[in-house]
């Protein structure tokens, strides 16, 4: 028994030595060779940094804004005024994905609603950082700064990730500074969170807490593989359950926002629902046969030219399995406006293979898209005249896990009274980051916000 746990301690140490050749040799005081990360992470330290961020707001005494106050007091109205007070917002890191151009990559939560960025690095030095832009869907902003002599970190493909693999998280937990913590890949592919508008999360066990947000998931060749993101902490501090944005969807939005300034995702015009027991009976699927269930095609889109119907099921695209609407959502969206995918779909249990040409998003009418947080939301007036009812919602959606449901009717938002499909256009974009929506449901009437 004895032997067989000497055996397992070598192979895996020789496992840890095989994938970070990079730190080794390191040696203890009886010259002993010992697996170390430690020659890794100094070449890659210097590309993971901390971000602070800044914010001027209107300050006012409630007193002092009351005008009988103030004529009690005898105090003049010039003291009303409101006030600049600048404030220190969240704490957070960063990647430096390209040392000669001084691209950072970190969430935008990080930086969300920030009138200064400030950048830190390991050596010390600190910058003014530049938004280049942001997409707030999938949580990635690209920042610059303008500097010498940075270290970029090399991205890795994170499709080539397998459960079980050695990574390392580094960022700035709780603002004590750079921590490293190290763990395994525990999940590919997590979607349903409702963290994101697009979810395609790596889950790992190196430990990420408040601060890690933004920073760098590496392998123990020193790799980009994600961006830390999100934890999972029912009694408040973590829990061994962290998320991460894999690189090659962080890859993809940023390419975008520094080649186009804007974010694009591609879409087909279906609409779509899990498949559930009952469903997966009705429609006569294998035992164990995982899929998406195509619930409506709008008219004129790519997925009608192809000729997918209601009723049929996607397994996969590209070959890649599609198990629940968010990888099938995450796997178009990310795939290129103009490209062809390749579906793979039972119909009447058949199985197929159908070509789909990639296009912008389809609106029809009664489908509302001004407004990132009502995505997946269907719309149409009234028989009253009284607000706009809910047609649809898609099960995925933010609006579905704040609660939204499908003959719900929206009276205001943001407090505007809404009566119309125009006037609900017309406020949506007049809004930015949260949406305060008076619902009726039956009889009752009720608030709701959306951020």
């Amino acid at each position: 028994m004895k032997v067989k746990m000497q055996v397992a301690v070598m192979a895996l140490t020789a496992l840890i030595m095989g994938q970070a050749a990079a730190a080794l040799p390191i040696t203890d005081g009886q010259g002993r060779e010992l697996p170390s990360l430690a020659p890794m992470l100094e070449q890659v330290n210097p590309a993971v940094v901390n971000i602070a961020t800044y914010a001027t707001r209107q300050v006012v005494n409630p007193l002092l804004s009351d005008p009988f106050f103030r004529r009690f007091f005898n105090i003049p109205d010039e003291q009303a005024r409101p006030r600049e007070q600048r404030r220190q917002g969240s704490a957070g890191s960063g990647v430096i994905v390209d040392g000669d151009q001084g691209t950072i990559i970190t969430n935008y939560h990080v930086i969300k609603g920030a009138d200064e960025i400030e950048v830190s690095l390991v050596d010390g030095r600190t910058f003014k950082a530049e938004l280049v832009g942001a997409d707030p869907e999938v949580d990635i902003a690209v920042l610059s700064i303008e500097a010498e002599g940075l270290t970029g970190l090399p991205l890795s493909d994170s499709d080539s990730l397998r459960v079980g693999d050695f990574v390392v998280a580094i960022g700035n937990p709780f603002g004590l500074g750079q921590t490293i913590t190290t763990g395994v890949v525990s999940a590919l592919g997590r979607t349903g969170l409702g963290i994101e508008g697009y979810e395609n999360f790596i889950q790992t066990d190196a430990s990420i807490n408040p601060g890690n947000s933004g920073g760098a998931l590496v392998n123990l060749n020193g790799e980009l593989v994600g961006i830390n993101t999100a934890i999972i902490a029912p009694g408040g501090g973590n829990v061994g359950i962290g998320f991460a944005i894999p690189v090659n969807m962080m890859r993809n939005v940023a390419d975008q926002i520094l080649e186009q300034g804007e974010v694009s995702r591609g879409q087909i015009g279906i609409a779509i629902q899990d498949i559930t027991p009952e469903l997966q009976q009705a429609f006569n699927l294998e035992n164990g046969q995982q899929g998406v269930l195509v619930t409506d095609v709008i008219e004129e889109s790519e997925a009608e030219k192809a000729g997918l119907q209601a009723g049929d099921v996607i397994l996969s695209v590209n070959g890649k399995p599609t198990p629940n609407t968010g990888q099938l959502r995450h796997r178009i969206a990310f795939a290129g406006v103009g490209d062809t995918v390749v579906l793979e779909v039972v119909r009447d249990s058949e199985t197929m293979i159908m070509k789909v040409e990639v296009g912008q998003s389809h609106t029809r009418p009664g489908d509302v898209r001004l407004h990132q947080l009502l995505e997946g939301v269907g719309f149409a007036n009234s028989p009253d005249g009284r607000g706009v009812v809910i047609t649809k919602v898609d099960p995925q959606s933010r609006a579905a896990a704040a609660g939204l449901q499908s003959d719900d009717v929206i009276l205001s938002v943001n407090r505007r009274r809404v009566d119309t499909l125009e006037q609900l256009d017309d406020t949506l974009s007049r809004v930015d980051d949260r949406l305060l929506l008076q619902v009726r449901r039956g009889r009752g009437v009720f608030y709701l916000v959306l951020r």
